[in-house]
């Protein structure tokens, strides 16, 4: 019993580090951002941000692997749903989107691209542990489909890959302009998932040609 009160103790101390990191990060950006400062919202110790999460780097990198965390449930919701690949697809298209999209999944991105330029390490640390994370789950859908005995023109991996092409491409817009680019959802993801399903053999309808917009 004791041991489960600590667990959950420090399990809670965790959260509200990574949540007043998170909040902190986005108000006054990450480089301008001290440890003292968010164990001053959170509570709590440097010592203990320094046992749980190494330094800045690996509390930016827990916040950052929260967010990705949304995308895996996104994800397991569409593998749940009972519907045919082709519908499930477009369904979970639709949640990536909006989950990629969203104004503090945008503010993250652009403090990791500005982190990769100076700490290469940094950026294959990210894309390792936590921007890969959503893509290895879209692929076990993948893989869980093709078990199933659906046929389908490419190997899951390199399915998801593409797949997570037509969200990643947006994300990496939007951070990048500002949010200035501009989006024609939810007609244009339409377009680009139907396109995906039917060229991966995952809808009923033939591979459609090229839209020429």
């Amino acid at each position: 019993m004791e041991v489960s009160s600590d667990r959950l103790r420090i399990d809670r101390r965790r959260a509200a580090i990574i949540r007043a990191a998170h909040q902190l990060f986005l108000e006054q950006g990450y480089e301008r951002t001290t440890l003292a400062e968010i164990v001053g919202r959170a509570g709590g110790s440097l010592t203990t941000v320094y046992k749980l999460f190494g330094n800045k780097d690996g509390l930016l990198e827990a916040v950052i692997r929260e967010t990705a965390a949304s995308g895996e449930a996104l994800v397991r919701d569409a593998e749940d749903s009972g519907l045919p690949p082709a519908e499930a697809l477009r369904r979970l298209a639709e949640g990536l989107h909006r989950h990629f999209l969203e104004p503090d999944v945008i503010a993250l991105v652009r403090i990791v691209i500005a982190r990769s330029i100076s700490d290469p390490q940094f950026a294959r640390q990210f894309f390792e542990r936590t921007a890969n994370r959503t893509r290895d789950a879209v692929a076990a859908l993948f893989t869980r489909w093709q078990a199933e005995g659906t046929e389908m023109t490419g190997e899951p991996a390199f399915l998801a890959e593409m797949f997570m092409g037509l969200f990643v491409s947006d994300l990496q817009t939007q951070a990048i302009s500002h949010g200035t680019a501009i989006s024609q959802w939810p007609e244009r993801l339409h377009e680009r998932t139907d396109f995906f399903a039917r060229a991966a053999g995952l809808s009923p309808e033939p591979a459609p040609s090229i839209p020429s917009h």
